[in-house]
């Protein structure tokens, strides 16, 4: 058994963010022991990782308690939950995809000014050089 800040160091989460996603229902079998503090077993944890997950891709906190709601049902939700992880995956690939694109425009900037620094030019696309003129 874990102590909230055993999880909060083991996951990278704050305490303060273990105990809202708690109050929020995100662990609906975390224990506590006689002194009335929370106790997290091995499954707790990986109830940590996947409301971690979630919230790090931005999903809602609705719909993390509907998905948790729907594994306490059981396998009877199944298609339901692969529904939401297909489509949370695809909310993700689209942010990779954003992200590259941005990626992509901040090497040729750094490579821009990299050339221009080696060179000892005058940054071309600075529009306050274009007013010089």
């Amino acid at each position: 058994m874990y102590t909230i800040k055993e999880v909060a160091e083991k996951m990278d989460v704050s305490e303060h963010t273990l105990r809202f996603w708690a109050k929020s229902g995100f662990f609906p079998f975390v224990t506590r022991d006689k002194n009335n503090n929370r106790q997290f077993s091995e499954t707790d944890l990986e109830w940590v990782k996947i409301v971690k997950c979630l919230r790090a891709v931005g999903t809602e906190n609705k719909a993390i308690k509907k998905y948790i709601e729907l594994c306490i049902i059981g396998d009877s939700t199944l298609k339901e939950r692969y529904e939401i992880i297909k489509t949370t995956k695809q909310k993700v690939l689209q942010q990779v995809e954003n992200l590259n694109k941005q990626l992509e425009m901040l090497n040729y900037k750094e490579n821009f000014y990299r050339s221009i620094i080696k060179n000892h030019l005058e940054d071309s696309w600075n529009p306050m050089n274009k007013s010089k003129v």
